[in-house]
């Protein structure tokens, strides 16, 4: 027995000092690329985004230090948002928060308000509650913690900025994961900019006919790099939507551990939406093995709740081995085929169209 013991004590001593070596040579990699990207790649930022290179580096993932800058560069600022037109549209949220009440009161004696206010009154409320709700384990968004106000106000001051779109649940995780690598302003900036982008946008208006589109195209790689897997799903009626819509709308950051999910955003800022429908594959590649001996229940449950152990290496290796082309068509070409396919009524190419 105490050989046994003292066989276990040596496997578990030679475990750790492997951790440790690995961690200390991911932190010396991490220091190494840090000085790279500030002394070389973002003075020349134009130049060098699009070298082989860069985009080598940029895929093993961004220093924490330098990661919110080369987001805000690759997102851009289509948009044109200024630090002071944020204070514009958070002071109108505030007069909205401020005089919400007196607004209600007058609504029990003037009808003809009351859809517009009760409409605003839910958006507001829904933020208080996701606010809560958003990366709960770190405390630091939850109230009375240092970024609890930041995140209510970029959320208040985006629904008064996109009235048209509004609040949607999902929004608070994006918003967050922005807030812990971005300055406010800057956040809201990035904020704005990415939920403008087409699939973003498509998924927080609830555009049912683009949504279905992302489905199809995504289906169409999904039968090409997954076949069995994919024959599995459509046995048991098993749309893209029971799972995607999730990850979409969150940016993976409520799916997968947070810096697994900054790891995602890190690519996903690089290559654009296709790389969100990629990672998806990845996770499903990932977890072939399993999801082929579940039925519809069990699938679903498990991809609403990922494993927590899901490590980078793994999921990063499987993104990999996904082949995003078909026959001789990449992403973009074959959503153009979607698009036009659709637009001439032919919805036969598509479980998720025919559902």
């Amino acid at each position: 027995m105490v050989a046994e013991a003292k066989k276990r004590e040596i496997k578990e001593a030679h475990k750790r000092k492997k951790i440790m070596k690995e961690r200390f040579k991911q932190e010396e990699n991490i220091a190494s690329a840090m000085v790279i990207w500030i002394n070389e790649i973002l003075p020349n930022w134009e130049v060098m985004r699009s070298t082989r290179r860069v985009r080598e580096l940029w895929w093993q993932g961004l220093p924490p230090s330098v990661r919110g800058k080369v987001w805000s560069l690759a997102v851009g600022n289509e948009l044109n948002i200024t630090p002071e037109l944020y204070e514009i549209f958070l002071s109108r949220a505030k007069e909205r928060w401020k005089s919400f009440s007196e607004t209600s009161s007058e609504n029990d004696t003037e009808g003809n308000a009351g859809v517009s206010v009760a409409d605003r009154e839910a958006s507001l409320e829904l933020i208080k509650l996701d606010i809560s709700r958003t990366f709960p384990s770190l405390y630091i968004f939850q109230k009375g913690g240092p970024y609890h106000d930041v995140l209510h106000s970029i959320l208040g001051a985006y629904t008064c900025y996109r009235p048209d779109v509004g609040y949607v649940q999902g929004m608070s995780f994006i918003a967050a994961v922005l807030i812990l690598n971005l300055e406010e302003a800057d956040a809201f900036i990035a904020f704005a900019n990415l939920l403008n982008k087409p699939c973003q946008l498509a998924f927080f208006r609830v555009d049912h006919s683009m949504m279905l589109k992302y489905f199809a195209t995504f289906e169409v790689f999904f039968e090409e790099n997954l076949s069995k897997l994919f024959l599995h799903f459509k046995s048991y009626s098993l749309t893209p939507d029971i799972y995607l819509i999730d990850w979409i709308f969150t940016l993976y950051s409520k799916s997968l551990p947070l810096d697994l999910a900054c790891r995602v955003w890190d690519v996903f800022c690089r290559d654009g939406e296709e790389f969100l429908f990629r990672t998806g594959l990845g996770i499903l590649r990932l977890y072939e093995d399993i999801l082929l001996q579940m039925d519809f229940i069990h699938i679903a449950q498990f991809l609403t709740k990922l494993p927590e152990d899901i490590t980078s290496e793994k999921l990063f290796s499987c993104i990999a081995a996904i082949q995003m082309q078909n026959s001789t068509k990449k992403w973009t070409q074959v959503f153009a085929s979607v698009m036009k396919d659709i637009k001439e009524g032919d919805k036969n190419n598509s479980p998720a169209l025919k559902s």
